[in-house]
């Protein structure tokens, strides 16, 4: 059996005890890949050196091998907050608004992409598959191709692919998605971002894409695909048993004193639609009188990326308008908004979940958006809640079940909450059953060994001289 090295920005392969916080869904499943494959997890360590030195620092837990490397401040600044950070994730959850273009954030991105592929290159074998995913390292695979690597290699983009209209917007566009073409196989989380891949490539670069999933470009043919990712459901029903959760669960039983409570996961950042979420709350209250005092919204929101000023503007605003909110609806004895801005476990986070009459998830885009998916799993068969779910989330094209709403929509998510708080039990326990099924069947297991399996099915690539793929300008 092939190796299997995983390569992302960075490694969240397993720790020892009381090193960091629970490990999430997809650290769980790759972990589990590279034990049966007997295979290497690199990235960056997260720390940051004077100079780079490609130094790797390698570590063994629970039998997966970890290899990290330092970057410099430099690195950090225009790799990871620049150009990923405050060009390309915009870009992609199509806020070109807000994307930002500099030079010096292409050049930093291309070099440590660079620095990867030199730094890795010696750890290759001849027969190993490699993985690389997301945003940060689109270019990685052409950049280990120009370098002599004939492997298979597989790419996973996490979040959206943009139309076209959009993708144009970024300077040297062409040469990056040309990169993508390095790779054997692409995967996407949904159907939406793998055709406007397609379309790309198609109305920007000429190629033509069949029905089986095979991109043509030029004389390079390669396969895309969707692969929607799942959660790790007999790992987090575990979590949903244990003892934390059900302190957890109890302790918001207790606080809620009898009242509904509406729940809502997500790292503070624009796309998450926090801002608009809570409008739509307000104009609930606002239509809904009688309902004030018998439901609060519960929002966790744990800071993310505080180097890159715009997640300092949403906050800011997030502060002011669940104050302003509280302010124009409190009594004495309720708040209609907890929003606290901390981290919690994996068990905390299950009996909170399975403590909550609503799962109020409304993104405005997400490439999946795995704690909806989370939600259902920690209900309560006999009774379990209502999963209100933006359209726009990858997950809704398996949550179909959920209440689909449009998140820009104060209107769409007022009455979405007034339906699911008087929502008959036969309907959730029927809502809640379709879903669960999804959510059981198609979990990270069933993701994860799709994709490798099609690695491993693919062709290994034809020889090609050094250049021959589009490159980062």
């Amino acid at each position: 059996m092939s190796r299997l090295i995983v390569i992302s920005n960075r490694v969240a392969a397993p720790r020892p005890e009381g090193e960091g916080g629970a490990q999430g869904g997809l650290a769980v499943a790759l972990s589990a890949a590279l034990r049966e494959y007997r295979g290497l997890w690199f990235g960056w360590s997260g720390n940051v050196a004077t100079t780079f030195t490609g130094k790797i620092d390698f570590q063994r837990h629970e039998g997966v091998t970890s290899a990290t490397v330092d970057l410099e401040e430099q690195d950090v600044d225009e790799y990871y907050n620049g150009y990923a950070n405050r060009t390309l994730w915009p870009l992609f959850h199509y806020r070109i608004d807000l994307a930002e273009y500099d030079r010096s954030f292409a050049g930093g991105y291309e070099r440590v992409n660079e620095r990867f592929a030199e730094t890795v290159l010696p750890l290759i074998e001849p027969d190993d598959l490699i993985w690389i995913h997301d945003y940060h390292l689109i270019p990685l695979g052409a950049q280990l191709r120009e370098r002599g690597i004939r492997n298979r290699i597989g790419f996973f983009l996490h979040i959206p692919f943009p139309p076209s209209r959009l993708m144009v917007s970024l300077p040297f566009h062409e040469g990056l998605v040309l990169s993508l073409l390095a790779y054997d196989v692409i995967g996407f989380q949904t159907e939406e971002w793998l055709e406007s891949f397609q379309n790309y490539v198609e109305r920007e670069l000429g190629g033509h894409c069949e029905s089986d999933g095979t991109v043509h470009v030029g004389d390079r043919s390669v396969h895309a695909g969707a692969y929607p990712i799942g959660i790790d459901y007999k790992e987090f029903q575990q979590a949903v048993a244990s003892e934390g959760a059900r302190v957890a669960h109890d302790r918001l039983l207790k606080s809620a004193d009898g009242r509904h409570t509406i729940i809502g996961v997500d790292r503070l950042d624009y796309s998450k639609g926090l801002t608009e979420r809570f409008e739509g709350y307000r104009r609930f209250l606002e239509d809904n009188e009688d309902c004030r005092g018998e439901v609060f919204l519960l929002q966790i929101a744990p800071p993310s990326r505080g180097e890159v000023h715009t997640y300092e503007t949403i906050r800011e605003s997030l502060d002011e308008l669940s104050g302003r909110i509280n302010g124009e609806f409190a009594a004495v004895d309720w708040v209609p908004i907890r929003y606290v801005n901390q981290g919690y476990g994996r068990e905390d986070l299950a009996g909170f979940y399975r403590a909550a009459k609503i799962g109020l998830i409304t993104p405005l885009r997400d490439g999946m958006n795995l704690v909806a998916k989370e939600y259902v799993a920690a209900q309560d068969p006999e009774d379990p809640g209502v999963l209100i779910l933006s359209r726009f989330a990858g997950a809704a094209l398996q949550l179909k079940d959920a209440l689909l709403v449009n998140p820009y929509s104060k209107e769409d998510i007022s009455d979405a909450i007034r339906r699911a708080i008087a929502m008959p039990r036969e309907e959730r326990i029927h809502r809640w059953k379709a879903m669960n099924e999804v959510v059981k069947r198609e979990d990270v297991v069933w993701w994860r060994r799709r994709f490798v399996e099609a690695l491993e099915g693919s062709r290994p690539p034809a020889r090609r001289q050094a250049g021959d793929e589009g490159r980062q300008g």
